[in-house]
């Protein structure tokens, strides 16, 4: 087991958040001030959704992902980046007829879902295995598209972060690897909470993690007041861990989280406890299987 934990932040989600926690960053601007304050906290990875700025709506507009990303490696050339390839697999059954897309659908090809991460070429990027209930509408994607998106992150030079919700997807991602699709060793982040998947237990995450393979490489996160308690048992189990402002807006019960920053102080708080640091940037890059920084 490593001394050291990567800490990744997630900063902003796609969900309607903004009007629960005014501390949400919103603008491209705010995003990317968001992302530094968290580095500066102990976070080695920051996960990076965008947003329209004047709506707060979810957007998937490669301008604002390349404004994020060149003001975080303006003044922070060392933290990870992590792009999101979730944006656009939401489909929502239209009404009378539900084979048509009714509102609130973003369902669109792997080539769109990837295209930010071919032209900005972050070290990371999400790779949802996973068709599922997602709260109220359906989160889609197919093995045809997951061999698609794999084969565009493969071929930006981007490593995947295989996102499994449920133990099904898990196998999923096993299949995949093993066909080739999938590089090894593998990195996972087991998500935890999200309606409909695993629930944000320690049973559901022993559960997921036994059926990992046996050289992947892991984080887990749970959603809402159990962010801190799946940290500490993923922590003592030897995984990684997530925090951020789209899992949880709250800093303790009642209290509503004032940035990304400090529920990142939070988790390097509740680390020290186990005697775990927080892992730099060049240390998550070695136990992430990174190639090093300039390298």
């Amino acid at each position: 087991m490593s001394s050291t934990t990567v800490i990744t932040c997630a900063l902003t989600g796609s969900f309607d958040t903004p009007k629960k926690n005014p501390a949400v960053p919103v603008s491209p601007k705010a995003i990317a001030q968001s992302a530094l304050e968290a580095a500066a906290a102990g976070a080695a990875v920051v996960h990076i959704h965008v947003r329209d700025p004047e709506t707060a709506a979810p957007s998937m507009e490669l301008a604002h992902y390349r404004e994020v990303v060149e003001r975080i490696r303006d003044q922070n050339d060392s933290v990870i980046l992590n792009l999101t390839t979730g944006a656009g697999g939401r489909f929502v059954p239209g009404d009378p007829d539900p084979a048509v897309a009714g509102p609130g659908t973003t369902f669109v090809s792997p080539e769109a879902r990837t295209r930010h991460v071919a032209a900005l070429t972050p070290e990371i990027c999400t790779l949802d295995v996973a068709t599922m209930n997602f709260g109220e509408h359906l989160f889609l994607n197919t093995p045809g598209h997951l061999r698609a998106m794999a084969g565009h992150i493969r071929d930006a030079g981007v490593k995947p972060e295989i996102e499994v919700f449920d133990l099904g997807q898990i196998e999923l991602a096993r299949h995949l690897i093993a066909e080739g699709h999938l590089a090894r060793p593998p990195l996972f982040q087991i998500c935890l909470g999200i309606p409909w998947g695993a629930p944000a237990t320690p049973e559901a995450l022993v559960a997921m993690r036994a059926r990992l393979p046996e050289d992947a490489v892991w984080s887990a996160f749970g959603i809402g007041r159990e962010e801190f308690p799946i940290l500490a048992v993923a922590a003592g189990m030897g995984g990684n861990v997530r925090v951020g402002l789209e899992d949880n807006l709250y800093l303790s019960r009642g209290t509503l989280a004032p940035s990304n920053a400090a529920l990142v102080e939070k988790a390097v708080n509740l680390l020290a406890h186990i005697d775990r640091a927080p892992a730099t940037p060049d240390q998550a890059r070695a136990i992430f299987g990174l190639a090093p920084r300039g390298g």
